[in-house]
């Protein structure tokens, strides 16, 4: 009953991806830190705050990739290393590769440094639309580990859309194993931030990162066929 029960829910969520750029409701992600029990709406209520947000995502994204890596990849799995929120603004920013982390952005920074950041206001600003917001970033982001850990035959010459499919599988795939829940809207709040900042930030720069429409095909891609969909 309980793998019914997450797969109706897959199946309901990959649906809306579909109409999510033209449908905005609004909706709550939030995961569990604790057991494998999915957090019910009460709960995710009082995971609003982004922080929490932002840690809750940080265990869900990366249990994910610890529990299925060997499904997927040879070797064994290491997580990044979070540095976490900086102030992009300021003139102490700290540095990847010697240059300071940009403003507005979210970044993960190449071995041998091998850490995933983000800026506070990039942060904030899209958590304006709701919180899955902070989980797309962060599964994007740890995504982006994930392809340094690969041989370079698997890398797409579309780092960044594979990274956004790899985001989906990995939220999606959190979901099946029960360690994150969904709400009605939540695809939705991520396209509806993706398509307000397209040309505010560094990390929704369309000649970057790709459109809306495409980010929001690569996501739905992870989300519909899992982690293997991203490398077909």
């Amino acid at each position: 009953m309980a793998a019914s029960r997450r797969r109706t829910t897959r199946l309901a969520l990959v649906a809306l991806l579909v109409g999510a750029l033209i449908a905005v409701p609004t909706g709550t992600a939030a995961a569990t830190t604790s057991g494998n029990a999915p957090v019910g709406p009460a709960a995710a209520r009082s995971l609003d705050d982004i922080n929490e947000d932002i840690r809750s995502a940080q265990y869900a994204i990366n249990r994910f990739w610890a529990t299925h890596w060997s499904e997927f990849f040879p070797g064994r799995y290491s997580p990044p290393r979070v540095l976490g929120a900086y102030d992009g603004a300021w003139g102490n920013a700290p540095t990847c590769q010697g240059y300071p982390l940009p403003d507005d952005n979210a970044l993960y920074c190449w071995p041998p440094y091998d850490f995933v950041a983000w800026d506070v206001d990039l942060m904030r600003m899209g958590y304006r639309q709701g919180d899955a917001w902070v989980y797309l970033i962060i599964a994007h982001e740890w995504a982006h580990a994930v392809q340094a850990r690969l041989p370079e035959r698997l890398l797409s010459r579309q780092l960044e859309l594979q990274a956004d499919c790899l985001a989906g599988a990995a939220l999606f795939g959190a979901a099946d194993d029960g360690i994150l829940y969904f709400e009605t809207g939540d695809t939705a709040e991520i396209s509806a931030a993706l398509r307000e900042h397209a040309d505010d930030t560094p990390w929704t720069d369309v000649s970057d990162h790709g459109t809306a429409a495409q980010r929001l095909g690569a996501f739905n891609r992870g989300a519909r066929q899992g982690v293997g969909g991203c490398f077909a």
